[in-house]
């Protein structure tokens, strides 16, 4: 008797843990890094750097594969776009430019755009195995001397899960991918040849 009371309280227990879980919307803070070489090209020669966020919405998807927006997953703009300033500065620096936030007419300029950041519910083939896609792409655009050079870069990820993951986890997750986004761009030989002319 006493062991399936504990076993009931048990299941109850784990059923309000998962339930909890899963009403809690999830807001995530970002720190993509790029970790790539990048191709050394530049001069010391400035180059305006912008990063800007180019989705419809901060709300990148839903945990339960609904609509329900106590399940959303929200990137919020003012604190991802910061870091891939930060992160595309780096990497022009590391290109042997100098950056610099403000234009001037004649100088290389270079923004990076988040052009789109998704998480959806995938179709797991095993049972009682959910599965997450998520999708991150960035935009570069490069502009020197009246020619124009436009990179995007896509990285995707679907990840299994037997229990919907927490936020560390997603947050985990949507770093890994934009992290690899950033080393994508960042290693685009052309991207820097250009912004070199």
């Amino acid at each position: 008797m006493l062991r399936r009371h504990l076993l009931t309280l048990s299941a109850t227990l784990l059923a309000t843990v998962w339930l909890a879980g899963c009403a809690s919307p999830h807001y995530l803070q970002l720190s993509p890094e790029r970790t790539a070489k990048v191709p050394s090209v530049g001069q010391g020669q400035e180059v305006t750097v912008l990063a800007q966020d180019g989705r419809d919405s901060e709300v990148i998807g839903n945990r339960a594969g609904g609509g329900m927006s106590t399940a959303q997953i929200t990137v919020n703009s003012h604190e991802i776009i910061p870091r891939l300033q930060q992160e595309a500065e780096r990497a022009v620096a590391d290109m042997g430019f100098t950056p610099t936030r403000q234009a001037a007419d004649g100088r290389p300029s270079l923004t990076l755009e988040l052009a789109s950041l998704t998480y959806a519910q995938g179709n797991s083939d095993q049972p009682l195995i959910d599965e997450a896609r998520i999708e991150g792409v960035l935009r570069a655009i490069a502009r020197n001397d009246g020619t124009t050079y436009t990179g995007t870069y896509t990285s995707r990820r679907n990840q299994e899960y037997a229990i919907k993951p927490d936020k560390d986890t997603n947050t985990r997750m949507i770093n890994d991918l934009l992290s690899d986004a950033l080393n994508r761009a960042f290693s685009d030989r052309d991207l820097g040849q250009l912004l070199a002319r």
